[in-house]
């Protein structure tokens, strides 16, 4: 009885199994996710900073650049390591992204013009005005393409440091910032398909689309499965690795043909839990283990089958790869993305390269003044209203921890950078530099303007 205590007849608790008992929202679920998953990223990303500048940079480097090859018959694959994480691992992180992208539309706060005209119109502005800042201190050349870079806000950083905050600001305050956070990361989609790839093959992109229209069918026909969408999805990533398009985007297209409606309605669903509870209670012998009476085994795995059907595809698929890819696959990315070599003796000199300026100021002034100031202008022009319970101060707050640009950030500046590595290298340490600028500053201001909750 060391690890379980029991709590009652025939209830024993493992300390990690109390949380069986509570209810979570699915909202919830998400946001302590995000904050767990936003510490494990800082964790990693400093151990990479530990690697690429400690002694064991050479060998740190080395793995990075060793090469992964998969090969049948006359076919082959031959990617680095650093490479396959950024273009494999990753289309499952944009997979997730293209779910809660869905989900928002269909039935989250982006599902109501009302309440999505602030979030809407503020990460606009925050997309905007930093692409403008850093194009105006960096207007040609090769340093020119990174004006993608602080585009993006890093949703598992900035939900982190504001559910730091959960018992001083609204529950409201967060919805905006999770909505805000996603249209930005449809933005930066948007401008990763357009802008950052350089040639397409025709061949390969109309596979892509025949591919996205099979499962634009598989959905029409009804199915529920999430096999035949994987199967397809893994020729689609690679048709577009073979288009020039970047092939994460194929977690995007998976994503959106994911059915969002549930097999069973819910009043057909509860009907079947009161039948199948009816036997589960009658196939039960008391102090007989679950392990030798097959009735009783055959109804749970029954019911688990139709609290499967009662969930949309679309919501399960969410939950089940959201703990993955906030785990695993963004973590990894960040221990072979963020190993930046830092050298204090030329710091003077980064500091005041163009690109280094662009991505700083534009995640730390752009991001401010674009969220903010659209925001302040729609509420001015009464386009939009204030979250429930929030302040226009705590908007302000909210915009500065939007700059913490971190994971999609890296991403696009690796796209915009091929072949420029003084450029990746800058754009990199500024990345690093206004993210842990913009979270601080953010999270002492909003702890400033706003009070404790009186629940």
């Amino acid at each position: 009885m060391s690890e379980k205590k029991q709590q009652g007849p025939g209830i024993y608790h493992a300390p990690w199994e109390k949380t069986f008992e509570r209810i979570l929202t699915p909202f919830e679920d998400f946001i302590h996710r995000q904050t767990t998953s936003g510490m494990l990223l800082m964790g990693t990303a400093i151990l990479a900073l530990i690697l690429a500048n400690g002694p064991l940079a050479e060998h740190y480097a080395h793995i990075l650049h060793n090469h992964i090859t998969l090969g049948v018959g006359g076919w082959k694959l031959d990617m680095t390591i650093h490479h396959f994480v950024n273009d494999a691992l990753m289309a499952l992180f944009f997979f997730v992204v293209g779910l809660e992208l869905k989900r928002e539309i269909l039935v989250g706060e982006l599902a109501n013009l009302r309440n999505a005209v602030l979030p809407i119109g503020a990460a606009i502005g925050g997309m905007v005005v930093p692409a403008l800042i850093y194009y105006a201190i960096n207007p040609e050349g090769g340093a020119a393409r990174g004006w993608g870079v602080p585009m993006a806000t890093d949703i598992a950083f900035a939900i982190g440091a504001l559910a730091l905050l959960a018992s001083r600001v609204p529950k409201a305050l967060i919805t905006f910032l999770v909505a805000l956070a996603i249209v930005d990361d449809l933005g930066a989609v948007m401008v990763i398909a357009v802008f950052y790839t350089e040639t397409i093959a025709t061949t390969p992109m109309i596979m892509v689309g025949l591919l996205f229209a099979l499962m634009i069918a598989f959905n029409l026909m009804g199915f529920r499965k999430p096999t035949p969408y994987f199967l397809v999805a893994m020729l689609l990533w690679y048709a577009l690795l073979l288009s020039g398009v970047h092939a994460t985007l194929a977690g995007i297209l998976c994503a959106f043909a994911i059915p969002a409606t549930p097999k069973y309605k819910p009043e057909l669903f509860s009907q079947h839990v009161k039948e199948l509870m009816q036997r589960f209670d009658a196939s039960h012998e008391p102090g007989k283990s679950i392990m030798t009476n097959d009735k009783l085994r055959a109804v749970v795995q029954t019911l688990e089958n139709g609290v499967h059907s009662v969930e949309a595809p679309l919501q399960r698929l969410e939950h089940d790869w959201h703990l993955p890819v906030a785990y695993l696959v963004i973590p990894i990315f960040a221990l072979t993305n963020a190993g930046i070599p830092l050298n204090l003796g030329t710091m003077g000199e980064t500091i005041t390269h163009p690109v280094f300026a662009g991505v700083t100021m534009g995640l730390i002034l752009g991001k401010f003044i674009g969220i903010a100031g659209v925001s302040w202008l729609m509420l001015k022009l009464k386009i939009a209203q204030l979250p429930k319970d929030t302040s226009f101060s705590q908007i302000a707050g909210v915009s500065l921890l939007a700059g913490i640009g971190f994971t999609m950030s890296i991403f696009v500046a690796e796209l915009g950078f091929v072949g420029e590595p003084e450029y990746l290298l800058m754009a990199k340490t500024g990345i690093l530099g206004a993210s842990v600028v913009a979270g601080i500053t953010g999270f002492v201001w909003l702890y400033l303007v706003s009070k404790p909750n009186p629940e």
